[in-house]
């Protein structure tokens, strides 16, 4: 880790964009990339294999410590997910696994866990960093800061489409009604509540295009970055 390289932090609630505006901006900058949600993602789906009980805190502690998770890029250039030696790219994308890293982030001892890998992402030239509490707990002192939002209607919309595109039989009623109870979990836990840093930049990005957004982040960067 390089203590001093400098962080840019997305922060924001389930479906507000943040994964793909990050991602786009990391490669705009040839920035690290940190996908803090897969790794609660990866530690849902191992405690899947395992069969262990979400209520049960110390064994998903235990589970936190136990399983590994490694990022790589495909042939194609895309981000894969390795949990325990296994590809589990895709089923970390369900909303099994959400819900599963949802339930476990809440979890003191689990967050705790994982902090250092988090932190370890920071590297020279710099690190997007994405998640529900980047700027706030991760990084605090992370250069520039952004929070994005939508409303819940325009996130459930686009998981839908994201989900019937990969041939996933949903409802609209029942993505929004999700994302609603998910969004009560973050924003109530009492541990690093979804909350924006008090000197985050919020973005609202209902009815916005991705590169709309993208340039409104780097605007925010010295233009020499870009």
């Amino acid at each position: 880790m390089t203590a001093d390289a400098p962080v840019l932090t997305i922060d924001g609630p389930s479906g507000s964009g943040k994964g793909t505006i990050s991602r786009a901006v990391a490669l705009r900058l040839g920035w690290h990339y940190l996908d803090s949600g897969a790794l609660y993602r990866a530690v849902g789906v191992a405690a899947g294999w395992a069969d262990l009980d979400l209520g049960d805190a110390a064994a998903l502690v235990r589970c936190t410590f136990d399983t590994t998770i490694a990022f790589r890029d495909d042939p194609a250039g895309e981000p894969r997910v390795i949990v325990n030696g296994h590809d589990a790219t895709d089923e970390l994308r369900t909303e099994t696994a959400g819900a599963a890293a949802s339930a476990i982030a809440a979890i003191p001892e689990v967050r705790a866990a994982l902090k250092d890998r988090q932190r370890a992402f920071r590297r020279a030239p710099g690190l997007v960093a994405d998640g529900r509490d980047m700027g706030t707990v991760i990084f605090p002192d992370a250069r520039w800061k952004v929070f994005l939002t939508a409303s819940a209607e325009e996130r459930a919309e686009r998981r839908y489409k994201q989900l019937k595109n990969k041939g996933v039989s949903v409802t609209m009623d029942g993505l929004l009604r999700e994302i609603l109870a998910r969004d009560a979990r973050d924003a109530n836990r009492a541990v690093a509540p979804l909350r924006p840093a008090e000197e985050a930049v919020r973005i609202d990005t209902t009815g916005l295009g991705i590169e709309t957004v993208v340039a409104q982040v780097l605007a925010l960067l010295p233009a020499r970055m870009d």
